[in-house]
């Protein structure tokens, strides 16, 4: 098994290490203003993750080591929350594990959930076109975004701010496309860049190691991490995460992250849950696995430090014109 090369430094300007003002009261108008109002969900039963290791993979000794989990587990001879002092996080990197301070915090951040940007073959079904915005309305978009006074800031950033009150701009919003499409790389990427917008691409890791044409390639994705843009986990294969078994879930986390680990050197943070379905058990692996927080399909903006595995988004759509984020 070869080591594994030290964590590079981010590569773009972030939050934790450049101070800014204090949040402020959320106020923007439009679609952003019936979020406000939004509360946190009822709270979940506590739980006692612990830190997941090799131990925690049900494996038979008389397994081939060709065996997707067998390698996995092979490259891990520490629990995931361990930091040797090879790849330890400097000060310019995002920090290995997460210290919150103790302070229940709640913020008011606007998640835009995308998928396909590009306009839809003619012979699209209703969730293709529903799930499409063009290259021409993505632009007016941000152009719209920018005009408002909005800053796209990452889901670090905001997980810094519940769990340590860090502070956020005035105006937070913060972009996630789903799935790994190639026309994220194509269209909205180039966008992106000549907005200087900063975004986070959910991917399918079984998708791009298949190379499937419609999904973004690891040399597409590499690039995108370099320009500054997280990539972070939308499972393996899109299945379902609810109503798993432990060993499935723990190796649902555990190939993702060393996935991402591998090819990106930087390993998965936050996972976007399939199809927005999960339960309890979902949460209590991802979180023993390492990962700071778990992005649904629920509608809402208000964020808090103990639903950090339940932030909600705001579904842009097809149909969803410029005038909609901010009248």
């Amino acid at each position: 098994v070869q080591s594994r090369a030290p964590i590079p430094p981010m590569r773009s300007p972030s939050l934790f290490t450049t101070p800014v003002a204090p949040t402020p009261p959320f106020g923007s108008p439009g679609l952003f203003k019936a979020l406000a109002t939004s509360q946190p969900p009822t709270a979940l039963p506590p739980t006692d993750a612990k830190p997941i290791s090799i131990a925690d993979v049900a494996l038979s000794s008389t397994q081939p080591t060709e065996d997707p989990a067998a390698i996995i587990t092979a490259q891990l001879a520490q629990p995931i929350a361990a930091a040797s002092e090879s790849n330890a996080p400097q000060p310019s990197q995002i920090p290995g594990e997460l210290n919150w301070d103790g302070v229940q915090r709640t913020a008011k951040v606007p998640i835009l959930m995308y998928h396909y940007v590009s306009t839809p073959p003619a012979n699209a079904d209703i969730y293709r076109k529903d799930l499409s915005v063009t290259p021409e309305l993505f632009n007016a978009q941000l152009d719209r975004l920018q005009a408002e006074g909005y800053t796209t800031i990452s889901l670090y950033d905001l997980i810094n701010h519940l769990a340590t009150g860090a502070g956020l701009p005035a105006k937070p919003v913060i972009l996630t496309f789903d799935d790994g499409y190639r026309d994220n790389y194509e269209n909205a990427f180039p966008a992106l860049k000549a907005h200087g917008m900063r975004a986070t691409i959910f991917v399918v890791v079984d998708f791009i190691n298949a190379q499937r044409p419609e999904y973004m390639t690891w040399d597409m994705l590499r690039e995108m991490h370099n320009a500054g843009l997280s990539i972070e986990s939308h499972g393996i294969d899109h299945s379902s995460l609810k109503n798993r078994d432990r060993d499935s879930l723990v190796f649902q986390a555990l190939r993702t992250y060393e996935t991402l680990q591998n090819e990106l050197g930087q390993r998965a943070r936050f996972i976007s849950y399939p199809a927005g379905q999960y339960d309890q058990n979902t949460i209590d692996v991802f979180k023993g696995a390492g990962y700071w927080a778990g992005i649904t399909t629920l509608s809402g903006a208000t964020h808090s430090t103990d639903h950090l595995f339940e932030l909600h988004r705001v579904r842009v759509r097809g149909t969803t014109s410029a005038d909609d984020l901010t009248k």
